[in-house]
């Protein structure tokens, strides 16, 4: 449960918020978030084909079918991750936001390859996905580095891109039995302010593999943390909820509860 799982849950809170929202698929070669979104068999042009003038924006970008706000556009499955160039990128951002896109989210792929060089040149605020452990940590670390010198914003000598910690697939008993990172540590570890927590939770894999996005999976506690997450980024104060462990009582532990 990383990137793609939170891009397409956030894109999909910011449009159930009633901004129209555009969500891009930077992984060239592997392309997910159509299919975590549900709209992979609707898939006719791709982010490529945009950028190489092969299709128009409009004919590109997908209506998702749960919220009346938001459009995919997705990845391409075959070309090179060279056909991801600054300026094809820049233009197609341009476009959606002469479109009226309120909020354009950039789906990252893990690592610090192209497309995550190219998702983050433009980005005016960041959401740093991590999990709980050290070898996640260090890679949002380096990407924290590059973020603050690659960028279009770094580069240009203006105000720094805003960034935001969310901490996906965590659990509270395992941090508890000192199996797992808290989130106080990681916060130490890379000092940028905390916008959620994100439980661990079988019920996303199961969501992502029928094409809904996990904030759609309404009472659970999963749904309920990306909907803080997305109302803390409009600036809304939310207490943090899912990072506590509490201990069964010795009556429950005695009839065997976990």
């Amino acid at each position: 449960m990383g990137k793609t799982t939170t891009s397409a849950a956030f894109a999909s809170g910011l449009a159930l918020r009633g901004f129209k929202t555009a969500v891009i698929d930077f992984d060239v070669g592997l392309r997910n978030l159509d299919l975590i979104m549900g709209c992979e068999r609707r898939v006719v042009y791709d982010f490529v084909n945009v950028i190489n003038g092969e299709a128009r924006l409009n004919q590109a970008l997908i209506k998702d079918k749960h919220c009346e706000n938001l459009f995919v556009l997705p990845a391409s499955q075959t070309r090179d991750k060279e056909a991801l160039t600054e300026e094809g990128v820049e233009a197609v951002i341009r476009e959606l936001e002469h479109m009226g896109f309120a909020y354009i989210v950039c789906d990252s792929p893990a690592g610090i390859e192209r497309g995550a060089i190219m998702a983050l040149t433009f980005a005016d605020e960041a959401i740093v996905t991590t999990n709980p452990e050290v070898s996640s940590v260090r890679d949002s670390d380096r990407i924290l580095g590059i973020l603050q010198s690659k960028s279009r914003r770094a580069a240009e000598g203006r105000e720094p891109v805003k960034e935001h910690l969310l901490l996906t697939r965590y659990s509270p008993k395992r941090v508890d039995d000192g199996e797992m990172l808290s989130y106080k540590d990681v916060q130490e570890l890379l000092r940028v302010p905390l916008i959620g927590v994100i439980p661990e939770s079988e019920s996303v894999l199961h969501a992502s593999n029928q094409g809904t996005p996990a904030i759609h999976l309404k009472g659970t506690d999963v749904s309920e943390a990306y909907t803080d997450v997305v109302a803390r980024f409009l600036g809304e104060d939310q207490p943090l909820r899912f990072v506590n462990y509490d201990k069964p009582g010795l009556i429950k532990r005695l009839f065997g509860g976990k």
